[in-house]
């Protein structure tokens, strides 16, 4: 058995948290620069090169990529033979969190009540999911979700005989009803199956994945594909102004399912694909 203090974890949280508002990961940086390639839209186009100038001067300056840097989603991969000591571990991520939006100047975001409104005044409570798997690491991923896109996912229990046509008007519908106040161009995914609680975290958990990095099952690596095309047809294209790049991945996680249910999640992610990982 290993023992890991929980300020480690702390530590740990705190700098995903401003390290993930301020550098853009490499696979979304990319995804811009494919995407300035291709797109038809001189609007479009001109958008997606200033999309690269502020990845750059947030990176060189150390400052947050964009002016909203979310509610803190923090995901934890906890190994069995792990001991956590030296303190609550829930209230050490949420210290991470709390510390990492202080020490990083991170716009705070969270009201605790979701009817009174009044803000906590250091971003906390973080969404935090956990999940035990084997060995002694601790698997620490956070994402700052922000709030347009968060506002524009959805989810719908789709009749079984739906099948793939049903989830790709469904996925459809929803980017096109989103437009350009989800800040595209977006990654869109997509949760699959499994009951009400269950495809909306599938769908939260595809936006993890890195761009371009398929589905391992073949048909769903092809819908994936299919949905890309579809969504990137809709003429929503960058910031909503109209073009060809309106979605950068679809990424798309399963889970078995109920006889007579279909349930499909989609989460949208702006382009502000901001996430973090590292292992303690």
């Amino acid at each position: 058995m290993r023992i890991i203090q929980a300020k480690e974890i702390t530590e740990a949280v705190a700098k995903l948290c401003w390290e993930a508002c301020y550098y853009l990961p490499e696979d979304v940086v990319a995804g811009f620069q494919r995407a300035e390639k291709t797109e038809a839209s001189p609007i479009g186009k001109s958008i997606l090169q200033q999309l690269l100038v502020n990845a750059n001067e947030a990176k060189v300056n150390h400052m947050p990529y964009c002016h909203d840097t979310g509610m803190a989603v923090v995901f934890m991969e906890i190994g069995q033979d792990v001991h956590i000591t030296g303190g609550d571990f829930m209230e050490c991520v949420q210290e991470g969190v709390r510390t990492g939006y202080r020490d990083g100047f991170l716009r705070k975001s969270v009201v605790g009540d979701p009817l009174v409104r009044v803000n906590t005044d250091d971003n906390t409570p973080a969404v935090v999911h956990t999940e035990i798997v084997a060995g002694d690491q601790i698997k620490i991923t956070v994402l700052p979700k922000g709030g347009g896109s968060e506002n524009m996912s959805a989810m719908k229990f789709l009749l079984p005989g739906e099948g793939a046509e049903g989830v790709k008007n469904f996925v459809l519908q929803t980017i096109k009803e989103a437009g350009g106040k989800a800040c595209p161009p977006v990654v869109v995914g997509v949760g699959i199956g499994g009951s009400f609680d269950k495809v909306t975290s599938l769908a939260k958990h595809a936006v993890l994945r890195e761009i371009g990095v398929h589905h391992p099952e073949p048909h769903i690596a092809e819908l994936e594909n299919e949905l890309l095309e579809a969504i990137n047809n809709t003429g929503i294209g960058p910031q909503g102004l109209g073009g060809t790049s309106t979605a950068l991945w679809v990424p798309i996680e399963t889970f078995a399912c109920h006889i007579t249910a279909l349930p499909v999640a989609v989460n949208i992610q702006c382009h502000a694909a901001r996430k973090k990982t590292i292992e303690i």
